[in-house]
């Protein structure tokens, strides 16, 4: 027998995720010197990562040769301050987007379902695959969460239903008060699992402990990806009921985040300087953009988080010529948005580029 006759029949069915290409492939592809190449694809930040951040994760090094701290205790305190959580409602993953893993190991089997929006973040609708739920798409109200019809979407099998503000790949954010009204209505047998990644880009983000005080399913999910720098390392989190994150620890991984990368949380979640810089640099970033684009007569979202998301015609055209300059954007014909494209907010200097380029190309 050969491979995959031996395999489950459901991974033949499985989508895989396509990442943003890399500077180095586009290197190699296009004969360029990495260093005049700049990627605005993938949301990272273009300012790099706390300097607190770095200092943390150099020192770590000394003790390299043991195995990390599988509960990610000091980490898990550093975050139990910001929300005023007990550290027993905290769980620590390999970026977020493992804990959207457990949460289908612990919730989704064949005969449930997981709502979600139709031009959300890709990785829900791989996970709810990989285990067999049923996946509601629920159309997207101006490219943010409907979340009215996502709630009178919902039925006895559904399990789990994810909201990401901002949202990922159009970057629109619902207000607080839809947030809160949609929290009030979900049902008792729903666990919300409300993405956070974007959030610290907000200058206030929506506060569900509350809610999750009060009893309600939820689960809020933050990276350290984005305004904090750190992609590279691998490091997110999750927030909710003691009992919810009980369950996830059970089929976590031990050792799932390494030193280096407990050290690195540390340090940048004691770097508020750094993040209000960031902060302030991607709004000079994202008027620059809106305005550069909507002057050429493209439209063009400029969002919450930190990157725009614009109509240009034909994305991928855009995206190749764009890319044969030297420059990456991120083409969404795998989202049902053949028309559109995301762009990371830059430095000044990329921005700039980027709106001669797409001068250029128009």
């Amino acid at each position: 027998m050969n491979y995959q006759e031996l395999a489950n029949p459901g991974v033949f069915n499985q989508p895989i995720y396509v990442p943003g290409k890399s500077l180095q492939t586009v290197a190699h592809e296009y004969g360029l010197s990495i260093n005049s190449i700049d990627k605005l694809a993938s949301n990272e930040n273009p300012f790099g990562a706390s300097p607190f951040a770095y200092h943390s994760m150099k020192k770590a090094l000394e003790g390299i040769q043991l195995y990390p701290d599988s509960d990610c205790t000091a980490l898990k305190q550093e975050i139990s301050k910001i929300f005023d959580l007990g550290s027993d409602q905290i769980i620590v993953g390999n970026g977020s987007n493992e804990i959207i893993e457990l949460l289908g190991h612990v919730f989704l089997r064949p005969g449930t379902e997981v709502v979600l929006g139709s031009y959300s973040f890709i990785v829900y609708r791989l996970v709810a695959n990989l285990f067999g739920a049923t996946v509601i798409d629920v159309p997207m109200d101006d490219f943010k969460h409907d979340l009215g019809a996502m709630l009178e979407a919902i039925t006895e099998n559904t399990r789990i239903v994810f909201v990401a503000s901002p949202n990922n790949p159009t970057g629109l954010a619902n207000s607080k008060a839809e947030i809160n009204e949609f929290v009030k209505h979900m049902p008792e047998h729903v666990i919300l699992c409300f993405d956070e990644a974007y959030a610290e880009y907000q200058v206030s983000a929506p506060n569900l402990v509350p809610f999750i005080g009060r009893g309600k399913k939820i689960i809020c999910l933050r990276t350290f990806s984005k305004i904090y720098g750190l992609g590279g390392i691998r490091l997110g989190y999750g927030y909710g009921n003691s009992n919810l994150i009980s369950l996830l620890n059970r089929v976590r991984q031990p050792f799932n985040v390494n030193t280096i990368a407990q050290a690195g949380g540390i340090g940048a979640l004691k770097d508020n300087s750094f993040i209000e810089y960031c902060r302030k640099k991607n709004e000079v970033g994202r008027k620059v953009l809106v305005d550069g684009l909507s002057l050429m007569g493209i439209e063009v979202y400029g969002g919450s988080a930190n990157f725009v998301f614009a109509k240009i015609g034909d994305g991928q055209k855009v995206f190749q010529s764009l890319q044969s300059e030297g420059l990456i954007i991120r083409p969404l014909n795998n989202y049902g948005l053949p028309e559109f494209i995301r762009i990371t907010i830059g430095t000044a200097e990329q921005n700039q580029r980027l709106l001669s380029l797409i001068q250029a190309y128009r």
